[in-house]
């Protein structure tokens, strides 16, 4: 891989990793309510998603999902809905204390099915492998580091993001503001949700 498509490699991961979505919101939230150490196991879940669907991908998953519209609908309405419960869930948790009770957490488990639901996830493992790993005869090596990259993109942005939730909550634990600030990042899953819905809407009409 040379030093320009390594360069380029960097910057896509960087925009990715680090622009708002399902995941950043998340991370925020549950750090915000749980702490840091009760949401590294969503950190670390994100990037182990990422790990299994770029295989997966690699593997012919990508190309099955790309022949077939109706996968491509299904994963978006299980994704649009599965974010919507969880946006319900986060909007009604006030305290702290609440969610400490685990009404506001998400698993391991939950954490890695969540990037298989996330069309930004799928978008960017498809742009990775066809960009930069499939058709050269290095794939297998090039399919290493891109994978290294995407693990360390994917704890470094929602690490970041817990971090500075993980900050606010002493500030947030005062009067109603947790309450405020669960609802907001609630109505930021909503609005990414309604994204993924008219991306797709739109994709369709054009194609």
């Amino acid at each position: 891989m040379s030093a320009a498509e390594f360069s380029a490699l960097l910057l896509l991961f960087a925009a990715a990793t680090f622009t708002p979505g399902p995941n950043t919101t998340l991370a925020t939230a549950l750090a915000a309510n749980r702490g840091l150490r009760g949401t590294l196991h969503f950190i670390c879940a994100v990037p182990a998603g990422w790990i299994v669907l770029l295989l997966l991908c690699g593997a012919g998953l990508g190309a099955l999902v790309l022949a077939l519209p109706w996968l491509r609908w299904g994963i978006l309405v299980v994704g649009v809905a599965y974010m919507l419960w969880l946006a319900a869930r986060l909007a009604r948790s006030g305290t702290l204390g609440q969610a400490d009770a685990r009404q506001l957490d998400v698993s391991f488990v939950e954490g890695v099915g969540l990037q298989f639901l996330n069309v930004k996830v799928w978008l960017l493992a498809l742009t990775v492998l066809a960009g930069w790993v499939l058709g050269h005869p290095d794939w297998l090596a090039r399919l290493g580091w891109t994978g290294l990259l995407m693990v360390v993109f994917g704890l470094a942005s929602n690490f970041t993001y817990a971090l500075v939730g993980s900050l606010l909550r002493g500030w947030l634990a005062q009067g109603r503001r947790l309450l405020w600030f669960n609802r907001a990042m609630a109505l930021a899953l909503v609005a990414t949700a309604a994204w993924m819905a008219w991306s797709a809407l739109a994709a369709g009409a054009t194609s």
